[in-house]
């Protein structure tokens, strides 16, 4: 193998083992405008796009200790690599996808080292990502909180108006 194409080799294959997460797209013609635009919206959801080859892919992987199937990859290859929330840049691939239909396709993903098929892939982006968890998780633990203090506060305002309508009544007497 030549000293460049190992270099290249290596790069994605320390790329790949750095990652939490890895999604396989197959694009289709992306304008250098689009393909910024979609760059900087997975940079702001913590991931990366990288444009590799096939082969290299294949044999970076496998020296990685990622299984891929040979039949789940097709076309030309891009590769979204997400160190932290894999979810969050998940979602910004299929948001992406559906703005721009025919752009991207996703093929397959690795999730904390596991193979997810395309069909997975796509549940995962469903899923709620580690912030939007994290505030529900919060909200939780606040809302028992704000209905005790709703209702001591109703109790201390009925007592306070029940004073208020003794003292009219005595009054208007």
């Amino acid at each position: 193998m030549r000293k460049e194409k190992q270099l290249l080799l290596d790069e994605i294959k320390e790329q790949i083992e750095k990652s939490q997460s890895l999604i396989v797209t197959q694009y289709h013609r992306i304008a250098p405008n689009l393909s910024w635009d979609f760059r900087s919206e997975l940079k702001k959801n913590g991931g990366n796009y990288e444009i590799v080859k096939k082969r290299v892919f294949a044999k970076a992987a496998k020296e990685a200790g990622l299984d891929i199937p040979e039949d789940s990859l097709s076309g030309h290859i891009g590769l979204v690599l997400a160190d932290d929330d894999g979810i969050g840049a998940t979602k910004a691939v299929y948001e992406f996808a559906k703005d721009n239909k025919g752009v991207l396709d996703v093929l397959c993903g690795f999730y904390e080292n596991e193979f997810h098929s395309k069909e997975q892939v796509e549940t995962l982006s469903k899923l709620p990502s580690k912030n939007e968890m994290r505030a529900q998780l919060l909200g939780l633990f606040e809302a028992p909180m704000a209905q005790t203090l709703s209702t001591m506060d109703s109790l201390l305002t009925s007592v306070i108006h029940c004073l208020e309508n003794k003292s009219q009544k005595e009054e208007n007497k």
